[in-house]
């Protein structure tokens, strides 16, 4: 299992505005060379902000953002992820897109909507997680208000690295900061988040606190409240001996997930 390099995205977002996000992300992408990276991780929502107007921003699978993407990866030759408003079947989703190299893009459609702004109104709930395969890693991306579903992020050796894309308010940067670590050590896995930066369009303050925790917990790397992009390289011969060595996940318990109420 060879080592996987990543590369996390915080940022700001200019409030409902694709062209300029998509211009302001390209400039920031600069920064890294084609084969720098495997995988580069987004914000949810990066081309818009968390915007209860899916109305106003939403793309089809085949809109100009679905086209910055591909680019992106191309140029980068890596997978390239984050979060858009996807309009599909007269339905609107907050829905994280996983572009390759080579065009192709699988994605997943947000589960757990944030009641508390309303999102539960305006979009419609995905089903199911997915687990997309990297190389020899096996990566679940998540997003934002899934990270506080310990059992819909439960993994019994089913995957190397979880990912939440996010805009997660300054306000509980607290929760943030407690449940990312602890999703590492509870799954025996690395996991990476990628939150922005600055106000949006509602007031509302986000203080980033982008970064990588592996299987103990530990901060591998983790920055402040400013623009940036930054680079980790995670080790799969450390993890595959750490679980060989502490193989906690033998004696899990096994969860059903009942996806009835997602529609």
């Amino acid at each position: 299992m060879r080592d996987l390099n990543i590369s996390l995205v915080q940022t700001e977002l200019v409030w409902q505005n694709a062209r300029e996000n998509r211009a302001r992300l390209t400039d920031q992408l600069e920064s890294l060379e084609p084969k720098q990276s495997d995988l580069v991780v987004l914000p949810e929502m990066f081309a818009s902000g968390f915007t209860m107007e899916p109305e106003h921003v939403a793309e089809g699978m085949t809109g100009d953002t679905m086209e910055w993407l591909a680019r992106q990866a191309s140029r980068l030759e890596a997978v390239v992820t984050g979060s858009l408003v996807i309009e599909s079947d007269n339905r609107y989703f907050n829905r994280l897109l996983w572009m390759t190299p080579d065009g192709l893009a699988g994605h997943y459609d947000k589960r757990h909507l944030f009641r508390m702004a309303g999102e539960q109104d305006h979009y419609h709930s995905g089903k199911a997680r997915r687990i997309f395969t990297l190389d020899d890693w096996r990566i679940c991306p998540l997003i934002c208000y899934d990270l506080r579903f310990p059992v819909f992020s439960r993994g019994i050796d089913e995957f190397d690295l979880l990912i939440y894309v996010a805009n997660w308010p300054a306000a509980r940067a607290s929760a943030w900061n407690t449940l990312l670590p602890a999703r590492a050590v509870e799954n025996l896995c690395y996991s990476a988040g990628v939150n922005r930066v600055g106000q949006d369009g509602r007031g509302i303050d986000y203080a980033g606190d982008s970064g990588v925790w592996n299987y103990l917990g530990n901060a591998l790397v983790a920055s402040s409240s400013k623009e940036t992009v930054f680079s980790v390289t995670l080790s799969g011969e450390k993890l595959l001996r750490y679980r060989k060595k502490f193989p906690a996940h033998l004696d899990a318990d096994r969860f059903h997930l009942d996806d009835s109420d997602a529609g």
